[in-house]
């Protein structure tokens, strides 16, 4: 493939560009975990329910979780016979 000069550097600045966003990302990732973490550490809340925690008030679709849950939990036990405590 025979490119231009202009679009080489056009190529490689993008290239940057993107590996710069990818630099951000892993640090924004690297403090997400450090905030769950913190979290555990101080309340001792399972890490697994602060990440949902997160995630739902990120989406604010709490409503659409407490739904799925009930209704997963509706399923379960209808094939199961399991009522839950």
């Amino acid at each position: 493939m025979q490119l231009l000069d202009q679009d080489k550097v056009k190529i490689k600045k993008a290239v940057q560009e993107a590996s710069d966003s990818m630099y951000r990302a892993e640090a924004e990732k690297s403090l997400q975990k450090e905030i769950v973490e913190d979290l555990f550490d101080t309340f001792k809340i399972p890490k697994k329910t602060i990440n949902k925690m997160i995630k739902v008030y990120h989406k604010q679709n709490f409503n659409e979780e407490v739904a799925a849950q009930d209704e997963f939990e509706e399923l379960y036990q209808n094939v199961t016979g399991s009522v839950s405590e």
